[in-house]
């Protein structure tokens, strides 16, 4: 059986209105459609496929948004140029870096941050 929909991630934030701004310039390169799902939720969505890049939300049971130990959003660019871009953006915009672009095997290339709220993201190619 086939799945009619992509997986995607969510991560949560306790300031909706910032993590969009955050979130609007760091994925501009992506030249993404932004949907506004209702007040707790927005998602990003690929052009080509309407597939979710990223979604934030405001957790739905009240509580503090936290962040996972562990847990990352890896987001797959075309080639190490555009993982430099999105990460330069990031750090520009606010994030704290976790692990400056490079060559982390023979052909993963890949870039780590914190967002405003604390999630780690990765920036990554492979073999480009």
């Amino acid at each position: 059986m086939t799945a009619p929909m992509q997986g995607y991630s969510t991560i949560g934030t306790n300031n909706k209105e910032t993590a969009e701004i955050f979130y609007d310039g760091v994925l501009s390169q992506l030249n993404p459609i932004k949907l506004l799902a209702n007040d707790r939720i927005t998602m990003w969505l690929s052009k080509e496929d309407k597939s979710v890049i990223l979604a934030i939300s405001i957790p739905y049971d009240g509580e503090v948004a936290t962040t996972g130990n562990g847990a990352m959003k890896a987001i797959a660019l075309g080639s190490h140029e555009e993982v430099d871009q999105m990460y330069a953006k990031a750090i520009k915009s606010g994030a704290k870096d976790d692990g400056e672009p490079g060559l982390r095997t023979e052909t993963f290339y890949g870039a780590y941050v914190y967002d405003l709220d604390g999630n780690k993201l990765c920036f990554f190619n492979f073999g480009t």
